[in-house]
């Protein structure tokens, strides 16, 4: 065998489907983890610096970003396991490579962890849907102020009272009705979207809600590739027991007759357990 044909071989037996959704998720999931945390931070500064002077007022919040940042911790090596699983039984269920390197075969075993992958992977799917929904929160949070401090630089070229738009961070449930000042209204929160870290934390949001829709989009394509798969290795089966069926009638055929038929099956058929 030439290095070209060892290439094809080789090149042959890699799961692509696998391989990409691999990548996607882990790509996701950084976006995610890494802008996420990094974006919480930068929150509780924001929250601390503007809208409220009492640190009474924000503990809670803190706690509650404190918490959230340990949960990013564990999605972060939960899925960096789960997709090295995934990745993993990808190499061992394609078709591609069972072909390459022997003849086909599936075993129970085999099928109940792929099927259990299946499941797996669609609960996740699920789970992370509401994830992404509720990544969606603070960047329609930000939306809306920076669109009002868009409101407010437009205004500040008219004769208008500026002062009655404000964002109230009590509304949002980020802090209790009796902080103060708790909102920022004006030329005050024109100021501070135009700091650093309000530009900041505005796209490290993006960046996050951005990584939950990859990764969501990583687990259902692993979903649909593991699920035909399974469809693909019942089809063999089936196939294979028709031919088997058909090889037995033959047998019987030519043992009635006493003579000689030529088999329109081949002796060496699919092997499925």
């Amino acid at each position: 065998m030439g290095c070209y044909d060892c290439c094809m071989r080789c090149l042959g037996g890699v799961p692509y489907c696998s391989l990409v959704a691999t990548l996607l998720c882990f790509s996701g999931i950084a976006l995610f983890c890494g802008c996420g945390h990094q974006a919480l931070t930068e929150t509780e500064r924001l929250i601390e610096t503007y809208f409220a002077r009492n640190l009474q007022d924000y503990i809670t919040l803190a706690y509650i970003i404190q918490y959230f940042q340990y949960v990013i911790y564990g999605l972060a090596s939960f899925f960096f396991l789960y997709c090295i699983a995934l990745l993993a039984e990808g190499f061992y269920t394609t078709s591609a490579a069972k072909q390459t390197f022997g003849e086909f075969r599936s075993t129970m075993c085999g099928r109940c962890l792929s099927s259990s992958f299946i499941v797996t992977t669609y609960v996740l799917a699920v789970l992370w849907l509401l994830v992404f929904a509720f990544s969606a929160l603070p960047v329609y949070f930000f939306y809306n102020m920076d669109a009002t401090c868009r409101t407010i630089d437009i205004l500040t070229e008219t004769p208008a009272s500026i002062n009655q738009l404000c964002v109230d961070a009590r509304q949002y449930g980020l802090l209790p009705w009796n902080a103060v000042p708790g909102k920022a209204c004006g030329m005050t929160l024109s100021n501070v979207c135009k700091t650093r870290e309000y530009r900041m934390t505005y796209n490290l949001y993006i960046a996050a809600f951005a990584g939950a829709g990859i990764t969501l989009l990583a687990l259902v394509h692993c979903c649909l590739h593991l699920a035909v798969y399974q469809a693909y290795v019942k089809m063999l089966k089936h196939r294979a027991k028709e031919e088997r069926r058909g090889f037995d009638l033959y047998r019987r055929m030519q043992r009635d007759r006493g003579g000689t038929l030529c088999s329109p099956y081949s002796a060496d058929t699919f092997d499925i357990s």
